[in-house]
């Protein structure tokens, strides 16, 4: 497949994920009267799906590695489309949590492969563009899903919401599965052990993290399967998580990035609802135009985030962008002014995309071709663990009852905590020796693959 194909099925695989989540929150109290669900069956059809696509990404990813990019984005696409199907079939919220759970399942093996692909297409020097792509684009689905869902759903009704993405899943998953991935000369064997370890650790952490029933028990458990996961890793011949990826201090370094940017940012939007709602007064129409400029700073941040890679390097660029990150949200914790809120949204927004793109660009770049796919799954697992994080976080201080200001001047405190991260990443001349020097990869994949 030619890098400009693979780029948009990259594109539209990261827009088809984004959009679905973001038009199901609008839908959610529709389809809660329709099926005359509970509240904590509706919050099932979230945690359901993050619970399964969380702790299958690094493994899907590895499948990847394994078994062609290009092939497990297929298979996930036309997965995702035929469950999304059936949820605007689903006679009962049951069958919508089951077909959530599936869902998941299916986006945990095109996540990684959308970056995966990216990887193995273009070559280090030019990586910045396409991920600037991808994330403007996940930036638009951020600001068009809420409308789109909203018409939809006042128009004819919650289930047409998931019909969205089922032509456009099922026609990139047939042509990707048209392409024949590359042979692999010594393909490293599956750590199934590890796999389940880690499957167990992400999906009770998940549970423990958004507090649901048992979340003591989870998050013990979690402990103890990540600790035996570790132990394991570090014996096994051919770990789940191979050591040219973890042993990256770069690549480490941009995953907590990613966790700690995208947790404060779910968990100020979380806080920012009940300040612009509750404080302020403001309908959610009026809340969703004040929050705008979010969506679209962070559209216009990731093609400038791509010429501030190339010109100064990922480390003051991402130190920059998490000061900024953090600079919004205290902006948004101070004042109760429509312009100044309008202002700190958009600051907030620049800072995220442009942090997105630099530390998906060093994940992606810093790994080797072969290990492609774990470097996805991570990049996902990372920003899946660190909204609900977030979340949380924000639910715990706003439960102290003094208002949205506390959980946000504390998401803006561990924003302006990360950019310390940002000292572990490359520099222009080192990213340049990377790029065009004796690098541990200067493998140039054709073109045409």
């Amino acid at each position: 497949m030619n890098p400009r194909l693979t780029l948009a099925s990259s594109v539209v695989g990261a827009v088809i994920v984004a959009l679905d989540g973001t038009v199901l929150t609008v839908a959610q109290p529709s389809l809660q009267r329709d099926l005359g669900a509970s509240f904590p069956q509706v919050q099932w059809t979230s945690t359901g799906y993050l619970i399964a696509v969380a702790s299958l990404l690094v493994f899907a990813g590895r499948l990847g590695d394994r078994h062609g990019h290009h092939r497990l984005f297929g298979i996930g696409m036309l997965g995702f489309g035929a469950a999304s199907a059936g949820i605007a079939l689903a006679p009962g919220v049951g069958w919508v949590i089951g077909l959530r759970v599936v869902q998941g399942v299916f986006g945990a093996l095109l996540q990684p492969a959308t970056l995966g692909m990216l990887r193995a297409a273009f070559p280090p020097d030019r990586l910045r563009t396409p991920i600037a792509v991808r994330t403007a684009a996940i930036g638009v689905s951020a600001a068009v899903g809420p409308l789109l869902g909203g018409a939809l759903v006042a128009g004819p009704g919650w289930r047409v919401v998931f019909l969205l993405n089922v032509v456009p899943a099922l026609v990139l998953g047939s042509l990707a599965l048209t392409v024949r991935p590359p042979r692999t000369a010594s393909p490293a064997r599956l750590d199934v052990p590890g796999a389940l370890l880690l499957a167990l650790t992400l999906a009770c952490l998940v549970h423990a993290l958004v507090a649901l029933p048992g979340w003591v028990w989870t998050a013990s458990t979690a402990a103890v399967t990540g600790a035996a996961f570790v132990r394991h890793e570090r014996r096994t011949a051919s770990p789940l998580l191979p050591p040219s990826v973890i042993g990256s201090r770069a690549v480490g370094s941009a995953l907590g990035m990613l966790v700690t940017a995208s947790a404060a940012l779910s968990g100020a939007l979380f806080a920012g609802t009940f300040l612009l709602q509750d404080t302020l007064g403001l309908d959610p129409f009026r809340s969703a135009l004040v929050s705008l400029p979010l969506a679209a700073l962070m559209v216009a941040a990731a093609p400038s985030c791509a010429v501030l890679l190339r010109r100064v390097g990922a480390r003051p660029t991402t130190a920059a962008a998490m000061a900024l990150l953090a600079l919004g949200i205290l902006v948004l914790s101070r004042t109760p002014a429509i312009p100044l809120l309008c202002t700190a949204f958009a600051l907030v927004g620049a800072g995220f995309g442009t942090v997105m793109v630099a530390a998906t660009h060093v994940v992606v770049r810093e790994a080797p071709v072969e290990s492609a796919g774990v470097a996805g799954g991570l990049q996902q697992t990372a920003m899946n663990v660190g909204p609900v994080l977030g979340v949380a976080l924000a639910t715990a201080l706003l439960g102290t009852g003094d208002g949205p200001g506390l959980p946000l001047g504390v998401l803006a405190a561990l924003a302006l905590a990360g950019a310390a991260l940002g000292r572990a990443l490359p520099g222009r001349r080192e990213a340049a020796m990377n790029d065009h020097g004796d690098s541990k990869d200067r493998t140039r994949v054709p073109a045409q693959r």
